[in-house]
């Protein structure tokens, strides 16, 4: 049930209450006090207090008690319906032991408040057990203590189920994993190294090596690294940390072994990044560095990470060989980061800068990936 809905629910019970307390006050018989006006504004105010209950129970308690007794000692003989339901509210949100001592404390003034209003003490006693039940105060408190467990059951099965369900996830990822590790994994290497060696032999010999030949090296080199990728990725099941943010300088490390003039500028601070944003801002960063490396030509590279308030903005720039004439294809490492930003709802932006060199800039909304 929408917030909406609730609080129009919580209004109607409120109003309804109250409306019962006032037509019960001004309809029976009542004590002379001279404080007609007072025991009528409490009849009304324990009654609306009740459209607080959810949020602070404990104090709906309190005013519903104090209400209570206070249109007694008025001379208002009303019974307290108002303060059962908020004796049931609070023991459904857990509070069992404020709820017995505040009730304890009321049937001990509610006795009080009569002989205040000029009665005897025994029909003041009858009196406050009229208003008062303690059978009705049993009630209100286990029909409050029913539904807390009932919801806490309701909460553990729920957790119990997505438990269950992310372990057959991770089963089953890992299940896939092996069977692409088995089956695909020794096939691309088998080419792979083929294709290496014959292109070596004719380099060796001074042969010509075919196109093609060069195009299947250069694919299986391609394939291998990513379903090394993809089995790290489906071998993530959480028992250990996962790559984020805090292993971009890694990369970045990394990539300078390789000769390249690598950078990392971070900017804002972090707070509340989600997981799906941590992975997919790092694998950006690795994807980028890689294809820098391999095929930019390039002598230096940046790698900046801003953090704002709405998202993380990831930009990685070289001055490699690439100009907005070039038109270059997207490769399979670009579309998967493509997909992955717009999976987070975020937006991609690469291509060749205009000075030269490659830029890749993207932007990971914070709210909507949590």
């Amino acid at each position: 049930m929408s917030s909406a809905r609730i609080g129009v629910r919580d209004w109607l019970i409120a109003a309804g209450v109250a409306a019962i307390l006032l037509i019960s006050g001004l309809s029976g018989e009542r004590s002379a006090t001279g404080l007609d006006p007072l025991g009528v504004v409490l009849l009304g105010a324990g009654g609306l207090a009740l459209v607080a209950r959810r949020r602070a129970p404990v104090v709906v308690l309190v005013v519903a008690g104090v209400c209570a007794t206070g249109y007694q000692a008025a001379g208002f003989d009303v019974f307290a319906v108002a303060y059962l339901v908020a004796v049931y509210a609070a023991v459904r949100a857990g509070h069992r032991t404020v709820t017995v001592v505040t009730s304890v404390l009321m049937l001990a003034a509610l006795p009080v408040a009569a002989m205040t209003s000029g009665l005897p003490a025994g029909e003041a006693f009858a009196q406050a057990r009229g208003v008062l039940e303690l059978a009705w105060l049993i009630a209100a408190g286990a029909a409050g203590e029913a539904l807390r467990q009932a919801e806490r059951r309701a909460d553990e099965a729920e957790r119990t189920r997505e438990e269950i369900a992310l372990r057959r996830a991770d089963e089953e990822r890992l299940h896939i994993a092996r069977e692409l590790h088995d089956t695909l994994t020794h096939q691309i290497s088998v080419i792979k190294v083929q294709a290496e060696t014959v292109v070596h032999l004719a380099q060796k010999r001074g042969e010509s090596v075919p196109d093609a030949l060069l195009a299947i090296r250069d694919a299986g080199r391609e394939a291998s690294r990513e379903l090394r990728a993809t089995l790290e990725a489906l071998r993530e099941d959480g028992s250990t940390a996962p790559h984020g943010l805090d292993q971009i300088s890694d990369l970045v490390q990394r990539a300078r072994t390789t000769g390249l003039a690598a950078s990392l500028t971070i900017e804002g601070r972090r707070s509340g990044v989600p997981v799906s944003v941590d992975r997919t801002a790092y694998r950006i960063v690795q994807e980028s560095l890689t294809n820098i490396t391999r095929h930019a030509a390039a002598v230096t590279a940046s790698v900046r990470v801003e953090y704002r308030p709405d998202a993380v903005v990831v930009q990685v720039d070289d001055d490699g060989t690439a100009t907005p004439e070039s038109g270059l294809a997207p490769g399979v490492g670009l579309l998967g980061m493509r997909e992955r930003v717009t999976a987070l709802g975020g937006r991609l932006r690469a291509g060749a800068r205009s000075e030269g060199g490659f830029r890749v800039h993207a932007e990971l909304p914070v709210e909507r990936a949590s």
